[in-house]
């Protein structure tokens, strides 16, 4: 295993951003910058040993600098939507952005994706390397309570497998959410649509949202639903069936803040496949229903309608207005710690 370290540009106000590339020793290679937190892209090969960028995003810092997408990002203070850009802890109301409508969405005007973090060890070992960021969020950002002290850590090992670890401590009790916002495409980014990537999830119930996306409390079976992937199925067979396609929270099975199995997901044509473990209750299946060729991607590439698909581990959206929802709550003298894993393989 090893890694390397160089520049990735300056933001407008001068910082200097970095990026890292870590290769394990069947050539994997992720490469991930400390703006946003943000994985920019990892080349895993095919049935063949061809090897490709199966992620979505830019060649450059300018193209992050601009983006509204949130390709590869860390996602936080609240990653997905708070209903009506509000919530009460304690009796307190606090109002943040409303950046999707009325709501609020992936933490704000300003989120983490936006954010340039500190880079506290990038190093690699004999079976492993890896790089850990760290953001401090200041009380009031974007109108959360508390300073949240923030830890991401992407690890690459040589099982072939993409571990994202993050820790979080607060001085206040606050609300708390964090995923990562990769679009994957299997077949190779900018390659095409993801239609014919065969998914399976690991769950029985989503949860029900009105036209805003907002959860209306309760959760519903996936059985007779588009929503149903509980035996593998092409992402595009039951798509039309959905107004733009998907963007719903899966309600995982299996044991709260364990490590299991949320995800599966398989390229046909190269053979490549994916799973994703994870110790959150939840995961936002959403198929880049917004695309549409004006976005330009790594090497020139049009990124259209659907030409990658996201998995984000998660709580559940606007759990701090729904009690009856795994709470989302961090009190102070208390650690946040979750973990999602991305194994790879090819068949």
């Amino acid at each position: 295993m090893n890694f390397h370290t160089e520049s990735f540009g300056r933001t407008p106000d001068g910082q200097e951003v970095f990026l890292y590339t870590l290769t394990s020793a069947k050539g994997l290679r992720a490469r991930i910058t400390n703006f946003g937190a943000t994985l920019v892209s990892l080349e895993i090969p095919d049935r063949h040993g061809k090897l490709d960028d199966i992620t979505l995003g830019f060649d450059n810092l300018a193209g992050y600098l601009e983006q509204r997408v949130y390709f590869g990002a860390t996602v936080g203070r609240y990653a997905n939507r708070i209903g009506n850009a509000r919530f009460v802890l304690d009796g307190v109301e606090y109002k943040l952005a409303a950046n999707n409508g009325p709501n609020h969405l992936h933490g704000g005007l300003k989120g983490f994706d936006k954010v340039v973090w500190k880079t506290l060890e990038a190093t690699a070992a004999e079976d492993r390397a890896w790089v850990r960021l760290s953001y401090l969020s200041q009380d009031g950002e974007e109108g959360y309570p508390g300073n949240l002290q923030c830890n991401v850590t992407y690890l690459l090992t040589n099982d072939d497998d993409l571990r994202i670890g993050y820790e979080a401590e607060t001085d206040r009790k606050t609300v708390l959410n964090l995923t990562n916002h990769t679009y994957w495409n299997l077949a190779g980014q900018g390659t095409g649509d993801i239609l014919r990537h065969e998914l399976t999830v690991e769950a029985s119930r989503f949860t029900i949202v009105d036209r805003g996306l907002i959860p209306v409390g309760i959760t519903a079976s996936v059985i007779d639903t588009p929503l149903d992937f509980l035996a593998p199925r092409p992402i595009g067979g039951r798509i039309r069936q959905l107004q733009h396609g998907y963007d719903h929270n899966f309600v995982l099975s299996g044991p709260a803040n364990s490590l299991k199995l949320a995800a599966r997901v398989h390229e046909p044509a190269g053979g490549r496949v994916m799973e994703v473990h994870t110790t959150e209750p939840g995961m936002q299946l959403y198929t880049g229903n917004y695309l549409d060729g004006s976005v330009i991607g790594k090497g020139g590439k049009a990124y259209g309608r659907h030409a990658g698909l996201c998995l984000e581990t998660q709580h559940f959206p606007d759990s701090p207005n729904k009690p009856a929802f795994p709470s989302t709550v961090l009190e102070p003298g208390r650690k946040f710690t979750s973990l999602t894993v991305h194994r790879f393989s090819a068949k």
